[in-house]
């Protein structure tokens, strides 16, 4: 992220991509808590609409919001690593070996997303059990009533490592969701710029088409995940995928594509733009110093 006002500290890469995530996850968390409950429906179908209603219905509009720590807890914990990761490394690669060709950008991507990843996967767990708790019966709801608590309880009920389960479910999905998303946008990017000149509207096509990426891309292994973290018991990746292939079908695996698209689309436009104005205010607060 360096440029002619001085190159920024790696620390302040991992503090911007962090506060990006979660300002943006405030928006669009309504459409992740319908997609994940829309993952974990299993052989029962149904509309994005349908389960739109289910919850105004059953939890009111609050509901919409239902694991809101836990989502903010994950961007200030995966969404920093990935980001700072990468951003880092960019600069660095920029700074000794110049411009970085895709595939670079797409191997920058892949290790920064398992590196956040690993380190997101608790609050990865509390955030799936949250915004599932109310499709459950009454009687079967953890009913968290925050991050810190579900993390202490899952600790004291279940030990500590099931902070950590599904991890590799995680740790996949985030390989592939950072090596399209950062890797498609900084592209489409770089293509669409003599087109479109650089601003807002740049940013959001290809921000876009970023999502569209990898939301086709990631959606197979974001359902494997969501199943294995929500498990009472744990289970496999391999065993969870055969099963939804055999007893629910193939095009199971892109349950939920639009709530997901829905999110990872304004999302990551989101998540851009915030990233902008945060280095606007860095550079400005530097140059005032």
């Amino acid at each position: 992220m360096g440029d002619k006002k001085g190159k920024m500290p790696a620390w302040v890469n991992f503090v911007i991509g962090g506060s990006s995530g979660m300002l943006a996850i405030c928006v669009v968390q309504p459409a992740d808590l319908m997609k994940t409950r829309m993952q974990l429906l299993g052989p029962e179908r149904k509309s994005l609409v349908a389960v739109a209603g289910d919850i105004l219905r059953t939890e009111g509009a609050g509901g919409f919001y239902k694991g809101l720590t836990a989502a903010l807890f994950r961007q200030a914990t995966y969404t920093t690593g990935r980001m700072g990761c990468f951003n880092s490394v960019s600069d660095y690669y920029k700074t000794n070996y110049g411009t970085p060709s895709f595939a670079t950008k797409v191997g920058i991507g892949v290790v920064s997303g398992a590196v956040g990843a690993y380190v997101g996967t608790p609050a990865e767990v509390a955030l799936i059990r949250m915004t599932a708790d109310g499709r459950l019966p009454p009687e079967k709801r953890r009913n968290y009533r925050n991050v810190f608590n579900a993390l202490a309880r899952i600790v004291r009920e279940e030990g500590l490592f099931t902070l950590w389960r599904g991890a590799g479910a995680t740790v996949t999905r985030a390989m592939v969701v950072n090596g399209s998303q950062l890797a498609v946008y900084a592209q489409a990017r770089e293509m669409l710029l003599t087109h479109m000149g650089e601003g807002i509207s740049l940013h959001f096509v290809s921000s876009m088409i970023s999502g569209l990426a990898t939301s086709l891309a990631s959606l197979p292994v974001d359902i494997v995940k969501t199943r294995v973290q929500n498990a009472e018991k744990g289970t496999s990746q391999l065993k969870v995928l055969t099963n939804v292939i055999r007893n629910e079908g193939v095009l199971t695996l892109w349950s939920g594509f639009i709530p997901t698209y829905c999110k990872i689309g304004p999302h990551t436009v989101l998540t851009f733009i915030f990233l902008e104005q945060l280095n606007k205010l860095y550079y400005t607060y530097v140059q005032n110093e």
